[in-house]
């Protein structure tokens, strides 16, 4: 849902190109890192641009006295230079992370100066290169590249942006990544895989699901560069944000090949490399995930929009009336208890059953034992006539049945 602008472009540092915002929450902080002022790639005088907040509605540029803009260092600079063309930064929750490079991030560009840099910083604002020289050099960096720490894997995860020639084009914008345990050392990259026909993704805005890190989600900016909607504007090209998923951050699941984020109404949301989805999700309430979308690019007004998540609710399976079911294949779990996050109408209901291997519900645990469920929840235990405790099971293979009426599932869990 799309909510309030919380960032406007508006000081001399930053003009109508500002852009590749990272969001990053330590704690109670949210921190917001972005290119400032731009013209050109490559320019060498580009400042990366550092604003915090406690709520992720209002964020305040802190005057640093860093880096020097116009004779003054009264601003909220942090760096400057090719890097800061794409300046992307995280928090690295690596447990044997040096406290000295606890926030990481990677920036530089693909046809200048020969690739992306690495850089280190132990409280998120004073930064320096972990290395001299590119720790990549595979790919088209004039882009948004990102990197973080997967915890599934026990090493660092980057994506970023490679071209590739079409019959249309020879140069059609995707997505690849790879892999590295020291943030140094990076294996070749790996092109993005689908089940259905590319399309043009501009930036890829890619995080392990907080909460589930074993999900990869991803937001693309799809970038239709022939169209032109706004002829006043003098670039062609439209924008939107589209969301898919992975299981090993390889193989992309695009099940809603729909737009994510549409550009609306909005004229100014119609024009070249709007609609580019910030990188980074914060928990902005304990029902709440906001993420953040880039508005009105190469206008004067430029600015940030927060949108809002219900938690773990970026999809869900949807039962309308008279209503319909959902059976999964067979899988194991951990745990005693299974919770839902689910919401229904006043006149809905939800229902579960466990199943054996083979379809047979499992005695106790069918859809007769299980009193309807009804409300709006994002943590609720399931619970049947004899009890909520799936202990007995807990190791064997079952599978789980859903039966929804005007109701929507969005997410599952198994534990103590």
């Amino acid at each position: 849902m799309k909510r309030e602008v919380v960032f406007i472009a508006d000081q001399p540092w930053e003009n109508h190109w500002t852009g590749y915002y990272s969001v990053v929450q330590d704690g109670d902080k949210i921190r917001l890192y972005y290119r400032g002022a731009s013209e050109a790639d490559g320019n060498g005088w580009e400042p990366t641009c550092y604003a915090e907040s406690s709520d992720g509605i209002t964020f305040a540029r802190p005057k640093l006295g860093l880096v020097d803009f116009n004779g003054n260092t009264a601003n909220n600079i942090i760096w400057r230079g090719v890097i800061s063309h794409n300046f992307a930064a995280f928090l690295d929750t690596n447990p044997a992370a040096d406290p000295a490079a606890r926030y990481k991030a990677l920036g530089g560009l693909g046809f200048e100066h020969a690739g992306l840099y690495a850089l280190g910083s132990a409280d998120g604002i004073h930064w320096s290169l972990l290395r001299e020289t590119p720790v990549m050099t595979e790919g088209a960096f004039d882009s948004q590249n990102i990197a973080f720490w997967d915890a599934r894997i026990g090493a660092y995860r980057s994506y970023s942006r490679y071209i590739f020639p079409t019959e249309e084009t020879q140069w059609f914008r995707a997505i690849q990544s790879c892999t590295s345990e020291d943030f140094l050392t990076w294996t070749t990259p790996v092109p993005n895989a689908y089940d259905v026909p590319h399309e043009e993704f501009y930036t890829n805005a890619t995080v392990s699901c907080p909460g589930a890190e074993h999900i990869y989600l991803s937001f693309p900016k799809r970038f239709l560069p022939t169209r032109h909607k706004v002829l006043a504007h003098e670039s062609p090209g439209v924008s939107d944000a589209v969301f898919m998923t992975s299981r090993d951050g390889v193989h992309w699941d695009r099940t809603f090949r729909e737009a994510w984020v549409r550009p609306g109404r909005d004229e100014r949301n119609w024009t070249q490399r709007s609609n580019m989805t910030a990188w980074g999700i914060a928990e902005t309430a304990p029902d709440e995930f906001s993420l953040y979308i880039s508005e009105h690019y190469s206008w004067p007004d430029n600015r940030l929009r927060r949108l809002t998540v219900r938690k773990h609710g970026f999809a869900s399976v949807h039962g309308g009336v008279p209503g319909g079911e959902m059976v999964t294949r067979a899988f194991t779990f951990t745990g005693s208890q299974l919770h839902l996050n689910y919401a229904t109408s006043a006149a809905g209901s939800l229902r579960c059953e466990l199943q054996r291997e083979d379809g047979v519900p499992i005695r106790g645990f069918t859809l007769a034992d299980f009193p309807p469920l009804y409300g709006d929840e994002i943590d609720a235990a399931a619970t049947w006539t004899g009890g909520d405790d799936l202990s007995i099971l807990a190791g064997t293979p079952v599978r789980l049945r859903v039966a929804l009426e005007d109701a929507d599932l969005y997410a599952i869990q198994f534990r103590e």
